[in-house]
């Protein structure tokens, strides 16, 4: 009787460190790595009002538990971000469970090859296919400086890249913001913080589908 006893004793402690431990994973906040450049980094704005900061801020007011990791850095081109995207991801002490790829500007702005830009950025999407991570991809524009075939075959990369990945796509980083004096800082590029507002408002409701599809991920 009382080998019986200890018995359900035991087996009623594991049950219940079982059920802490899994209430402690399922409480965790949903990480999110932000992989970008200047755009994502926050370039000429405190650190608060950052993309990722006021993105994150955002998520939380919609009830979303939500941990965005800044992997900005300004002046990145597609190759930079691939170079680093392993250490971006280790760098993080548990794995992220979802990404917002923001790339491409600077591979614009220095009218460097389309296609190499394509391979970078399909490279970067197929690493995080092959951890299962979830992806929002976000588009750019390529300044019309280098031509219209030039700025055709740019633009074209990233739904195209979205669509043979089959992942989330927001078509322009900077919607509502780009050619805004008033919403640009001085060097008429980079987002000001009422600009990185309008940039928050606009792609919050696709990361709340992302957010969705890595707890779904998750629980499968």
């Amino acid at each position: 009787m009382t080998m019986r006893i200890a018995f359900k004793t035991i087996v009623a402690a594991m049950a219940l460190l079982l059920t802490t431990q899994f209430t402690s994973a399922a409480g965790q906040p949903v990480r999110i790595l932000a992989l970008g450049d200047s755009l994502t980094a926050g370039y000429g704005l405190p650190e608060n009002d950052a993309f990722p900061v006021v993105l994150e801020h955002a998520l939380k007011a919609k009830g979303l538990d939500v941990s965005i990791i800044n992997a900005g850095v300004s002046g990145d081109t597609s190759a930079d971000g691939l170079a680093r995207l392993d250490w971006s991801l280790e760098d993080a002490k548990n794995p992220p469970a979802a990404a917002i790829i923001e790339l491409g500007a600077n591979d614009g702005l220095r009218g460097l090859p389309v296609d190499q830009m394509a391979k970078n950025l399909d490279a970067i999407l197929a690493r995080f296919k092959a951890r299962s991570i979830p992806v929002l991809l976000t588009g750019m524009k390529a300044p019309r400086n280098f031509g219209e075939s030039y700025a055709k075959n740019f633009d074209s990369v990233f739904p195209q890249l979205a669509r043979k990945y089959g992942v989330l796509f927001y078509p322009f980083f900077l919607d509502g913001v780009v050619l805004k004096t008033n919403l640009l800082q001085a060097d008429g590029l980079h987002p000001n913080p009422m600009g990185v507002d309008i940039i928050v408002k606009n792609i919050t409701p696709i990361v709340v589908r992302l957010v969705q599809e890595a707890k779904e991920k998750h629980a499968s």
